[in-house]
């Protein structure tokens, strides 16, 4: 596995408060967890938001950095509380408050991949986790905080855009009978996370890309947009779910012959996205 913990992808001038993150697409994995795992190479990857860093990777020519994880979510998943230590996988665990995610296997140390297939033999040790934490999940958010409080100091505010894909059968019955599924899902917690000003000028970039939005169903956000989300701080999140079959044939976690266009549609948001940063958005007292 890489030393580095994610990549950073800067511009030569930061010229919008927007910054892009990418905590799911890392594709390193260790041949240590690959021998230790009963998944073969294919299947542990399904739940990886597989080339998503490659959507946005045209972020810093906008004026906007974009920070990329190396490690993939299989492995540890940044997109969950340090806290969230699953007793079902790590051994010396206590059991605590029931939380949904880490029952289900979700936890910072995923104990399953999609679809609920386990990933392990047995128990990792306790230790094992916290080296984990330590090397890949507090520097990822350390340098996250970092490009916000910098945004917020340079720029008044900042909004992140956390980027992530979803499986296409986990938006396929979203909707009413007869209507379309959306490809696009925009979660800010049901307004905690982000001003609503900026939320509808992200929608309306996607929705101008002739992209289907839905907001906060099935996806509202998790731990980025809980923890960093704070609207009344001018810090705003809104975590991105874009369909994959879009762009790759998942069950081969492959780009599809659709992926370049794609890419280049999603070129077009990212540049809507980052002129959001340099305007004065009106935002509502809280």
């Amino acid at each position: 596995m890489s030393k580095a913990p994610f990549t950073l992808r800067v511009p030569k001038q930061q010229t919008t408060s927007v910054v892009f993150a990418s905590p799911h697409s890392g594709r390193d994995y260790p041949w240590s967890f690959l021998r230790n795992s009963v998944l073969d190479e294919r299947a542990i990857r399904s739940s990886e938001d597989a080339f998503v860093d490659q959507l946005f990777d045209c972020a810093a020519e906008y004026g906007a950095p974009l920070l990329a994880a190396t490690a993939p979510r299989a492995y540890i998943d940044l997109n969950r509380s340090a806290e969230e230590l699953d007793p079902a996988l790590i051994e010396g665990v206590r059991r605590s408050s029931h939380n949904p995610r880490v029952t289900s296997g979700l936890g910072v140390i995923p104990r399953v991949v999609a679809n609920g297939r386990a990933i392990y033999r047995g128990k990792l040790s306790l230790e094992e986790a916290h080296e984990r934490l330590r090397d890949h999940w507090r520097p990822y958010h350390e340098r996250l905080q970092k490009l916000l409080d910098e945004t917020r100091a340079q720029h008044g505010e900042a909004i992140l855009i956390d980027c992530h894909s979803m499986p296409h059968e986990a938006i396929d019955s979203v909707g009413t009978r007869g209507t379309p599924h959306p490809q696009i899902v925009l979660g800010d917690r049901f307004g905690a996370a982000a001003d609503g000003a900026i939320v509808e000028r992200i929608e309306a970039a996607f929705a101008g890309a002739g992209l289907r939005v839905v907001r906060n169903s099935p996806f509202a956000g998790a731990y980025t947009a809980q923890h960093y989300g704070r609207p009344s701080r001018r810090q705003h999140v809104v975590q991105v779910e874009i369909d994959r079959s879009l762009y790759m044939n998942e069950r081969l976690v492959r780009p599809n012959s659709d992926f370049d266009r794609f890419r280049t549609l999603i070129r077009g948001v990212v540049a809507e996205l980052t002129a959001i940063g340099r305007s004065e958005v009106p935002l509502a007292a809280e």
